[in-house]
């Protein structure tokens, strides 16, 4: 199952993490974006192509010490169907590399909607008798609160195609509580969600003990992550809020059993470390490098690997 394989990875990099290449302009160094708009002009393809070698550079130095890299969509359709492709080079080059890839679209609809989006992103298509796999990432991050029309079918991609979702439970953004918070017949919505999306996969157990449906659990909120863990036993976290958010190792130690069920990510705090060394950015790759060790060693400290 998807989930195994990622928990694998962790353990053979005795390394908890995911790092997110949430790339913007600003975010890359001067040297590679002039050249890009040298070749291109000030067009969405000179960044597109600027993300993109940008991307490939921090894969290239993360990818023997870091077991997965996440994708947030929103970073990339941000330069429309130019940003959308360098999205899914990026995907390949990392799983080129060996690294597990998490497409952070945060999509849902319900029924023949869902399943398009789940096949996009998870399977493929039937095209003159030809299967294709528009972007073959090996989990997405799945909004929840369509309930379990929505779910479902992400939950049969998964199965067809041995991968894995994570959906949305407790955010690590301040007005999560809204909504997410409430209680209903004394338990708060959070849980609700929790125990639902393990239920409804609890015949996909894998190796590990996890099911295919992980949960996003910020670190911004550690007496809930530590909660989730206690109640949710068979399910993997994705634990978002480490680094710039203001989430540190001593926040996500709740999220772990025995140093296994949890990746936490980080950001900003990886790929714009290059912006602190006071130097032009050309040592963009080694000072991400040394933010990631740092990170894994810092984590390595109280999860228990």
């Amino acid at each position: 199952m998807s989930i195994d394989i990622l928990q694998d990875r962790i353990l053979e990099k005795t390394n908890p993490t995911v790092a997110g290449l949430d790339p913007r302009p600003e975010y890359v160094p001067e040297f590679i974006m002039s050249r890009h708009i040298a070749e291109w002009g000030k067009t969405l393809s000179a960044a597109a192509e600027a993300f993109l070698e940008f991307n490939r550079g921090l894969i290239d130095a993360l990818c023997d010490i870091v077991p997965a890299v996440k994708l947030q969509s929103a970073y990339y359709e941000l330069l429309g169907w130019e940003g959308v492709r360098t999205l899914r080079l990026t995907g390949d080059y990392a799983r080129e590399k060996g690294m597990y890839v998490i497409g952070d679209v945060k999509r849902n609809d319900i029924g023949s909607t869902a399943t398009a989006y789940a096949e996009a992103y998870l399977g493929d298509v039937e095209l003159g008798g030809e299967k294709l796999c528009p972007f073959d990432f090996d989990s997405v991050t799945v909004n929840p609160y369509l309930g379990e029309d929505g779910i479902k079918p992400f939950i049969d991609i998964c199965r067809r195609f041995d991968k894995s979702i994570f959906t949305l439970v407790k955010t690590s953004n301040p007005s999560s509580g809204q909504l997410q918070d409430l209680k209903i017949e004394g338990e708060s919505v959070y849980v609700r969600v929790g125990r639902l999306i393990e239920a409804l996969a609890d015949d996909s157990l894998g190796r590990h003990g996890y099911t295919c449906t992980g949960a996003v659990v910020g670190a911004t909120y550690p007496r809930q992550l530590t909660e989730l863990r206690q109640k949710l036993p068979h399910t993997f976290f994705l634990v978002p809020g480490y680094g710039a958010q203001g989430g540190g190792a001593e926040d996500v130690v709740g999220a772990f059993d025995k140093g296994c069920g949890a990746v936490i990510n980080s950001s900003r705090a990886i790929i714009c470390a290059w912006q602190k060394t006071g130097k032009d950015g050309r040592d963009y790759a080694e000072a991400a490098r040394a933010e990631a060790l740092r990170m894994r060693d810092a984590l390595r400290g109280v999860c228990g690997l």
